[in-house]
């Protein structure tokens, strides 16, 4: 006895539902996965998302800036490809985000000041770089701030000019790097210093910026939100608390709308 229509019809109907459940779950998965692997790549190689903690670099950057850093800018290495890729040197008046060469190797945020082979004086609070003055529209000066040497003047002459905030390994060292009465930026290393120039810890005290050590630059604000004030005082996990419900409720009020998707310079 044949089998009827509607039962061939039913039964062809379970086995492509059968073979199609499987081939739907897969097709989740591997979706999945290719998002994962995407977003894992952006953050590895292109861009990444970075935080201004500290007034260094006022008024170009606040604390409480939270900026998109492109990774892939400087990416060159000097491979037979890098000519057809979007690569170009690092170059003087850059803003550069790079990881600390001390300690736990936080990140930091800076403005190139001199390149390899530079030669660079502080005289008088005005920065020369191979010998000419250099046009820094960008810099702010603190009148109010503490006396600091390496301010109005450096590199130091001699040992005995040698300040007390200056990073050990780099208080050993900058006197080789000193000719003339200039530092000597040396091969694959940068030197870099803050806008807010009398509140910026930078190359001056603590050295120069590895090549490796340069994670990218800063392209635009995608999220400026003024802290609380008693940020910096409370660093316990309770005041952390404390302060991040505090923003929320406040995000509103805090948040400097004007900075939003701003181009960073």
């Amino acid at each position: 006895m044949s089998e009827s229509a509607q039962a061939v019809e039913a039964r062809q109907s379970a086995a492509h539902h059968a073979e199609t459940q499987p081939a739907t779950l897969r097709e989740y998965i591997e979706s999945l996965l290719v998002t994962v692997i995407l977003a894992l790549f952006g953050t590895t190689f292109v861009v990444q998302a970075f935080k201004i903690p500290s007034q260094s670099m006022e008024p170009t950057l606040l604390v409480g800036d939270h900026l998109l850093v492109n990774k892939f800018i400087f990416g060159g290495r000097g491979h037979w490809y890098d000519s057809v890729l979007p690569y170009r040197e690092i170059h003087r008046g850059d803003i550069i985000v790079f990881k600390f060469p001390y300690q736990d190797h936080p990140h930091y945020v800076k403005r190139v000041i001199g390149v390899p082979g530079d030669r660079i004086k502080i005289v008088d609070q005005q920065v020369y770089v191979n010998g000419k003055r250099s046009v820094e529209p960008y810099v702010v000066r603190d009148p109010a701030a503490p006396y600091d040497p390496f301010g109005d003047n450096f590199p130091p002459r001699s040992a005995e000019y040698l300040q007390a905030n200056m990073q050990p390994e780099w208080a050993d060292q900058i006197l080789q790097y000193v000719q003339d009465g200039e530092i000597v930026v040396p091969p694959e290393k940068y030197f870099a210093m803050g806008d807010n120039r009398d509140h910026s810890w930078d190359s001056r005290f603590w050295g120069f910026v590895d090549r490796d050590a340069i994670m990218g630059r800063p392209v635009v604000i995608y999220w400026s939100v003024q802290a609380a004030h008693d940020d910096d005082a409370n660093q316990n996990l309770n005041g952390w608390i404390l302060n991040f419900l505090d923003t929320i409720l406040h995000l509103p009020s805090r948040t400097r709308w004007s900075r939003m998707l701003h181009e960073v310079h």
